[in-house]
C-alpha cells in the first residue's frame, strides 16, 4: 500500500492528466534550474511543467487511463500538463528544446490519443487557435459584407428613384388633370432607368460572392 504522501502525488498526477486536453513528457537531464525556470516561463499560459516521479507517474497515468507514457519514463522526467492551446504549448516546448538540445521531448497524448515526438513537432507547426479563429472571423466578415451590399443595393436604387419623383414633383408644381398621366409615364421612365443600374450591381456582386 502507498504511503499517504505517495498517495497523494498519485492522486494529484492522476487529477492532472484527467484535466488537462494534452501532455507531453520530456527528460530534462543536464539542465540547470534556472534553465527549468524559464522553460516554465515560456509556456506557462498553456501548460504547467512539472518534474515527477516516474514511478508515481506510471501509476497515475494508469488511473487515468494514459498508456503514452508506457516505458517512456525513465531517467529524469517532467511532463507539460496542458490546459491552454496545445499548438503554443508544443511551440514553446520544441523552440526551447532547439536553444537547449538536452531538453529531450519524447512523447505526449492529445484528447486521450498517443503522440509520437514527431508529432508533438508536427503539431508545432500548426497555426493556433488564435490564428485560426483570426481567419474565421475575417472569412466570415467577408461573406457579411457580400450579403450586406447585396440587400443594400435595391435599396440604394429605390431611394434614388424617390428622389427623384419629390424633385420632378417640385419642380413641375401642382399637376393639372390632364398632366397625371404623363407624370406618371415620366416617373415610371426614371424609376426604370434609375433601378437599372440596381440589376447590375446585384449580377456583379452575385459574381463576386
Amino acid at each position: 500500500m502507498a504511503k499517504p504522501g505517495k498517495a497523494a502525488a498519485i492522486a494529484e498526477l492522476t487529477d492532472k492528466f484527467r484535466n488537462s486536453g494534452a501532455a507531453v513528457l520530456t527528460e530534462y537531464r543536464g539542465l540547470s534550474v534556472a534553465q527549468l525556470t524559464q522553460l516554465r516561463s515560456d509556456i506557462r499560459e498553456h501548460a504547467s511543467y512539472a518534474v515527477v516521479k516516474n514511478t508515481l507517474t506510471e501509476i497515475a497515468a494508469r488511473e487515468a487511463g494514459v498508456t503514452a507514457f508506457d516505458g517512456q519514463l525513465s531517467g529524469p522526467s517532467a511532463i507539460a500538463f496542458v490546459t491552454g492551446d496545445p499548438v503554443e504549448a508544443a511551440k514553446g516546448l520544441r523552440d526551447f528544446a532547439k536553444a537547449n538540445p538536452l531538453l529531450v521531448i519524447k512523447a505526449g497524448v492529445l484528447d486521450g490519443k498517443p503522440l509520437s515526438s514527431e508529432e508533438i513537432n508536427k503539431l508545432a507547426d500548426l497555426e493556433s487557435r488564435e490564428v485560426l479563429l483570426s481567419k474565421l472571423a475575417g472569412a466570415l466578415n467577408a461573406s457579411l459584407s457580400k450579403a450586406v451590399y447585396l440587400f443594400a443595393a435595391p435599396l440604394s436604387q429605390t431611394a434614388r428613384v424617390v428622389d427623384a419623383l419629390r424633385a420632378k414633383v417640385e419642380a413641375e408644381g401642382p399637376a393639372t388633370d390632364a398632366a397625371p398621366a404623363a407624370a406618371d409615364a415620366d416617373v415610371q421612365d426614371t424609376a426604370v432607368a434609375d433601378a437599372a443600374p440596381a440589376t447590375d450591381d446585384v449580377a456583379t456582386g452575385g459574381d463576386e460572392s
